[in-house]
């Protein structure tokens, strides 16, 4: 606006071309500014024409308001902005109209025609794509008024418009009623048919926000191992390409009305991952059995929830889970509670006594900061630096992995900034530790073999993106619910290329350098195999570590004092226990290169017998074995509601002439007459008996 009231056309051109870099910046991160510049009426569309107005100011400033050049201009920037109406509806529509009930993995959906989804160029971030396409008439108009050179103006402006009009083009085959995809009764027709035929007996039944998806994912390998045919229902379609591979069934089903009318007669057990309101639209079903598994196993108050009561089983890794419950005294029955073990841990390596490289490798991973202010949360807020710090500065050298948790400062400003600085004094260190002579030998011995396993890196992960794209880049989730199916032999090969891939990952740089370990890979469990050692709080991190058998600490950030913090914390009982300065991490450094020096070694492996249950039979076989008696509880229950239901349907359904007879007018004896004369094959007791098998399949599938 400056530059138009001045006005000067170069300065304008320079301001316009840092707001067009601008927004595009914004958009690419993702910054909240764009959601709150549209709350204050200063959306995409508003700030585009704003940009446009200010052009037109211009020329006026520059006496330009009677050349042909500014009715040129004022006349394409209204039919752009025309324009974008059309583009929007279709664009729109077309995104509805794909838009089907359920989203779907390794689900047969043949019965229904599914489409390709328009190219993901046209349809991804599509609004701003129209917007941008001004720029042409933007910079023809300013170059004429600039220059005096009209025919440049006019240039740009018949530019943007015929681009307009061939993005509008382009998108008009996918409004079509044969590019959309099937109704939504088709769609969910074809789910049951499959239901039908697959009839699924336990279940994952997975909802939370997009940075909860490691919750259901942890389970995934489970599922897969499970006895009986296994089905992931989740909920919400972000958390859909956040899954990992899997070979078991998915179905997204997002509207509550539809998953209650979902065909499940046939699941027995129901497992829960994680206690969210959504739980209810499956708790409401009793012909299975539902059981809270969990997201881990620790001492926090969320691992003794009450809203526990609402299940028929909750299942513990080991006898502490048990004991938990007990002392919290929430309503969980003793008799409710099944000790399983724990599956996931079998990739963890137990440890062998031995730093695995020249230095010992310490694995500092913190929990997040949680939904209330309670200091011990997690040690980032006031003892984080300190550790890293007291690492780095250990009398003998040290390598530090840092995992934060994908919660980390979601919540908190300070949780969010101090996991920033921490990040960059392990870079700091990283650069300082890279200049010095020994580390420097080091590194130039092993730069060849470093090279190697980047270039390795990059074959596997340009496979793995092979194997994943299942269907055309940019398709969308009705065309990849189409594609999704299960191939045996490729889920081979991402196997095998995904241990490939961690292998190679901790070979592509030094033992002895730090790192900051963020993302889906490696995982948490790849990082305890890495180290030699962990810091950590309390949270179900430690009850997983304590499977390694290696050193631990855990922080007391809440300054309750070592022996009420292990008598309140099972998890930490064989722990070094560190305070908010850390000083005691020697304790843990000390026994880490010194095995005599490791006076807790006993203390962990009977922790770890009482957190996470016994070695034999293993977690997967204790968990099969869970899932066995638990359905055969449920076909219990459900032929014992059938066979009641059934009696009671017979019995309250009269024919035509025992009621004639005076049967529920308050005469027993003309029923019992009535009864005895009725003719069993009288079209009346047909339709009685198909009335009763109608109440009998309605009871057990629970419509009723």
């Amino acid at each position: 606006m400056l530059a138009a009231l001045i006005p000067n056309v170069w300065f304008f051109a320079a301001a316009t071309a840092v707001t067009y870099v601008a927004d595009w910046y914004l958009h690419q991160r993702g910054s909240y500014l764009v959601n709150r510049l549209g709350k204050v009426r200063a959306g995409l569309s508003i700030r585009f024409l704003l940009r446009q107005l200010m052009v037109i100011l211009l020329l006026a400033r520059l006496d330009l308001a009677e050349s042909p050049l500014f009715y040129a201009a004022v006349a394409c920037f209204l039919l752009f902005y025309g324009l974008q109406a059309p583009h929007g509806a279709m664009a729109t529509l077309s995104r509805l109209r794909r838009t089907m009930p359920v989203v779907t993995r390794n689900v047969d959906l043949h019965a229904v025609r599914i489409p390709d989804a328009p190219p993901g160029a046209l349809m991804r971030r599509s609004a701003e794509k129209m917007l941008h396409l001004d720029i042409p008439a933007v910079v023809g108009v300013l170059i004429a008024a600039g220059t005096g050179e009209d025919v440049i103006g006019y240039a740009g402006i018949g530019l943007t418009l015929l681009l307009a009009l061939l993005y509008l083009a382009l998108l008009v085959p996918y409004v079509r009623r044969g590019r959309l995809a099937p109704p939504a009764p088709a769609v969910l027709k074809a789910v049951d048919s499959w239901l039908r035929e697959y009839q699924p007996t336990v279940v994952l039944y997975f909802s939370g926000s997009n940075e909860s998806a490691y919750q259901g994912n942890m389970w995934l390998e489970t599922m897969s191992r499970v006895e009986g045919r296994p089905l992931i229902i989740m909920r919400e379609r972000g958390l859909v390409p956040q899954l990992a591979e899997t070979s078991v069934p998915v179905i997204c089903v997002p509207a509550g009305t539809h998953l209650m009318n979902l065909d499940l007669s046939t699941v027995r057990v129901c497992l829960y991952p994680a206690n969210v309101g959504k739980n209810i639209h499956i708790l409401r079903v009793p012909t299975m059995k539902h059981v809270f598994i969990g997201h881990g196993d620790s001492d926090k108050l969320a691992s003794v929830n009450p809203f526990s009561k609402v299940y028929d089983e909750v299942w513990t890794a080991g006898r502490a889970g048990r004991d938990r419950y007990a002392l919290a005294d929430v309503g969980i029955r003793d008799e409710d509670i099944v000790e399983v073990g724990r599956p996931q841990l079998e990739p963890i390596k137990s440890w062998t006594g031995a730093v695995k490289n020249p230095i010992p490798t310490v694995l500092y991973a913190p929990t997040w900061e949680g939904w209330d202010d309670n200091p011990g949360n997690t040690s980032l807020l006031l003892a984080g630096e300190n550790i890293v710090r007291r690492l780095l500065n250990a009398a003998d050298p040290v390598r530090i992995i840092y995992k934060p948790h994908p919660f980390t400062g979601i919540r908190s400003a300070k949780a969010k900034a101090v996991n920033a600085r921490i990040r960059a004094m392990l870079e700091k260190a990283a650069a300082e530790r890279a200049a010095e002579p020994r580390w420097a030998k080091e590194a130039s011995s092993a730069a060849a073999g470093q090279s190697a396993a980047k270039a390795e890196l990059a074959r596997i992960e340009a496979r793995l993106a092979q194997l994943a794209a299942t269907g055309r880049a940019g398709g969308d989730d009705a065309e990849e619910s189409r594609l999704s199916l299960a191939d045996p032999v490729r889920e081979a090969e991402t196997v095998r290329l995904r241990a490939e891939w961690n292998d190679a990952y901790w070979r592509s740089f030094g033992w002895w350098e730090h790192r900051t370990v963020t993302g889906a890979q490696p995982k948490l469990y790849d990082c305890f195999n890495e180290s030699d050692a962990m810091v950590s709080d309390i949270s179900s991190v430690v009850s997983d570590f304590i499977a390694s058998g290696k050193p631990y600490a855990v922080t007391d950030s809440a300054a309750l004092g070592a022996e009420e913090f292990k008598r309140q914390n099972t998890a930490v009982r064989a722990a070094v226990i560190l305070s908010n300065g850390a000083e005691e991490l020697d304790a843990l450094l000390a026994a880490v290169a010194d095995p005599a020096a490791d006076t807790l070694a006993g203390a962990r492996r009977d922790l770890k017998t009482y957190l996470l249950g016994p070695d034999e039979p293993t977690s997967m076989e204790q968990f099969n074995a869970a899932v066995r008696a638990l359905s055969a509880k449920a076909e219990a229950r459900n032929l014992a509601v059938a066979q009641r239901i059934g009696e009671q349907a017979v019995v309250a359904v009269p024919d035509a002439e025992a009621v004639t007879s005076g049967v529920g007018t308050g005469d027993p004896q003309a029923a019992v007459e009535a009864d005895a004369t009725a003719d069993p094959d009288a079209p009346e007791a047909d339709a009685a008996e198909g009335e009763a098998k109608a109440a009998l399949s309605e009871g057990t599938s629970s419509v009723r």
